[in-house]
């Protein structure tokens, strides 16, 4: 492979903003694998956001890159899946998986997409210099053609549309709107665009927390909600917190700690079967390895107000939550699924077809 624009290459990336900025380039922001797609004549790689190759885990997705890409290219952009009209990042996680024939199992069974946003060369030309605007216009041209698996992700300079979006795209899956300034030429693994992510607060029950890595502190509280048959399910954590709040919380939670963990609701939280018909922390992944998943049980007698960016499939937040306050005037058993807002617009073909204003 003999590019302008050599792997790796790691993506431009933006920086949290309360608002819509003005006068910039306006896109959704997509939920699944960032990538960097290098294209050589037959030869063909997916980067990740950290350089390394996805190519393996995506292998229809590499054949209809090379049926729509030029020749010779890098692109930017994001791989995804979507099941009933949503995109599902559970879907994207089930790939990385080390057998190739369930690789292949799942990629005929939820193929996968690929949301172009951005063009870092074409032919023997590197773009990286080139300024957003023109990339945009390039990217459009050079992919006028393409068909799916291959998608131009839909872009406008016209923030009341781009508001419109924040409000409606969150419904097929999307967290929010990206703003990048038009003059910005693409800057390898710097912030200097802008993402605007949805914010909204729920209730939880603080049920158990981790140890941080560097001692006897407090490393990430684990979060539950009751569902509608009154079982407390794991929906997340929170834990960004100075050293001297981690101290303070161990003391606080002190008399929570239960001297019979067996009697938590999360007791079964080693046994990977257990996982199968409940949420509970601990759960086996490929992506924590040998990491030490045990955590300290706590009576769920205490509220938290939480702020969350999204939910994933309705059940989990799909992110780290943001600690508000502590709410001694919460009885845990209030703290249910049905406080959550869920999310209404448009579904993910609608915003294929909305094409670029």
């Amino acid at each position: 492979m003999e590019l302008p624009v050599m792997p790796p290459v790691k993506p431009m990336l933006a920086k949290s903003a309360k608002k819509i900025p003005p006068g910039m380039q306006y896109e959704g922001k997509w939920d699944g694998f960032r990538a960097i797609v290098f294209r050589d004549g037959p030869e063909i790689e997916l980067g990740s956001r950290t350089g390394k190759s996805l190519t393996r885990y995506f292998p229809e997705l590499a054949e209809g890159l090379l049926r729509n890409l030029p020749p010779r290219c890098v692109l930017d952009g994001e791989i995804v899946i979507a099941r009933e009209g949503r995109l599902n990042f559970d879907a994207l996680t089930e790939r990385i998986h080390p057998a190739e024939s369930r690789v292949k199992m799942l990629a005929a069974q939820s193929p996968a997409s690929f949301m172009a946003f951005d063009l870092l060369a074409l032919g023997d030309e590197s773009l990286l210099a080139t300024v957003q605007a023109d990339r945009r216009t390039r990217l459009t041209e050079a992919l006028e053609a393409a068909e799916a698996p291959v998608y131009v992700a839909p872009a406008t300079t016209d923030p009341d549309l781009a508001a419109e979006w924040f409000r409606t795209f969150e419904g097929a899956g999307l967290d929010g709107v990206v703003a990048k300034p038009l003059d910005l030429p693409y800057r390898p693994n710097e912030r200097l665009m802008y993402k605007i992510k949805h914010e909204r607060t729920a209730d939880v029950v603080v049920a158990g927390y981790r140890i941080h890595k560097s001692g006897p502190v407090v490393g990430s509280l684990l979060l539950g909600l009751y569902d509608s048959a009154g079982v407390l399910q794991h929906v997340g954590v929170c834990a960004a917190f100075s050293m001297k709040r981690r101290e303070e919380l161990v003391t606080e939670l002190e008399p929570l700690r239960m001297e019979q963990p067996e009697d938590h609701p999360w007791a079964a939280w080693a046994e990977e079967a257990a996982h199968e018909s409940a949420r509970l922390p601990g759960a086996p992944s490929r992506w924590t390895g040998k990491k030490d998943l045990s955590w300290i049980p706590l009576r769920p007698e205490r509220v938290l107000e939480v702020a969350y960016d999204h939910l994933e499939n309705g059940v989990r937040f799909r992110h780290t939550t943001q600690w508000r306050r502590w709410r001694p005037d919460r009885a845990p058993g209030s703290c249910t699924y049905a406080q959550l807002e869920e999310p209404a617009g448009h579904a993910l073909p609608d915003i294929l077809s909305g094409g670029t204003s």
